[in-house]
C-alpha cells in the first residue's frame, strides 16, 4: 500500500531488457509480492519486448489488419464500387490499422519484405484476377504497384517516420521526447553487426531522398511536408 493505492499481484508484469538476452527468466520478489517476468507486453496497442524487434509488433498489427480486412468484406467485394473508392477504404479502413505506431518502427529488410507481400495479397483480394479473353490470371507485381501509384506501404510507413523526426527535431529542447532524440547510450556497441537504431535508419532513408543537411532542412515546415510526401512515391525506399 502506498499513498492510499494497492498493487494488484495477478495484473502486476515487469519486463527485463540486455544487449546480449535473458536467459534465465526470474519473478520479482517485493516483501509480499511476487511479479510475474515476462518477454514482452501490450502497451497502448503496441507489443514492446525484450529483444526490441518489430518483427513480433508487424505480425501483431498484420494479424488486426487481416481482421479488418475480413470485416469489411463485403463491402469491398462489391461490384458496385469502383476500383478508386475501394482503394479509399483500404487507405482508411484496413491500412491504418497495419500501420499504427509505425513512425516508431526500425525496419528490417525481412520486415519491409513481409509488410509488402501482405498489402499485395490484400491489393489482390480487393481487385481479383485480371480476366483476357475469357482467361484468368493473378496480378502481378508491377500491376499492384500501378494500382496504388507507387505509394505501397513501406513507403508510407517512412514517409510517416520522416514526418515524424521533422515533429521531435523542432520540439523545444527541454520536453523528454526530444532530449531523448540527441540522448547517446554510454559504453560501446557489442562485438558484430550491431542492430539499427531508429534514427540511423530514417537518416538512410533522407540520404536516398538526397537530403544533405536534414537538421537544416527540418526547420522549413513546408520543404519537411513536400519531402514525406516524396517519399511515398521514391523508388529508392
Amino acid at each position: 500500500m502506498l499513498v492510499g493505492l494497492s498493487i494488484n499481484e495477478d495484473k502486476t508484469k515487469y519486463m527485463q531488457t540486455e544487449r546480449i538476452g535473458i536467459k534465465d527468466i526470474t519473478h520479482l520478489k517485493i516483501d509480499n509480492f511476487a511479479f510475474k517476468s515476462v518477454k514482452n507486453f501490450n502497451y497502448l496497442g503496441s507489443i514492446l519486448n525484450a529483444d526490441n524487434k518489430m518483427s513480433t509488433e508487424i505480425a501483431e498489427r498484420t494479424a488486426k489488419g487481416n481482421t479488418a480486412y475480413y470485416a469489411n468484406a463485403k463491402l469491398i467485394k462489391s461490384k458496385f464500387l469502383k476500383k478508386n473508392t475501394k482503394m479509399k477504404i483500404y487507405k482508411t479502413m484496413i491500412r491504418p490499422v497495419i500501420t499504427y505506431s509505425s513512425e516508431t518502427w526500425t525496419l528490417t529488410a525481412k520486415d519491409e519484405n513481409n509488410l509488402r507481400i501482405f498489402e499485395r495479397q490484400i491489393i489482390r483480394k480487393l481487385f481479383g484476377p485480371v480476366n483476357i479473353d475469357n482467361i484468368c490470371r493473378t496480378r502481378n507485381n508491377m500491376e499492384i504497384d500501378k494500382l496504388i501509384e507507387g505509394a505501397d506501404i513501406v513507403r508510407f510507413i517512412k514517409a510517416q517516420r520522416i514526418k515524424w523526426l521533422g515533429h521531435i527535431q523542432r520540439m523545444d529542447q527541454a520536453r523528454p521526447t526530444r532530449k531523448l532524440l540527441d540522448w547517446k547510450p554510454m559504453g560501446t556497441r557489442p562485438i558484430g553487426r550491431a542492430q539499427q537504431r531508429w534514427q540511423e535508419d530514417v537518416r538512410e532513408d533522407l540520404k536516398k531522398l538526397k537530403v544533405k543537411n536534414w537538421k537544416e532542412t527540418v526547420l522549413d515546415r513546408r520543404t519537411w511536408t513536400d519531402l514525406a510526401a516524396k517519399a511515398k512515391i521514391h523508388k529508392g525506399l
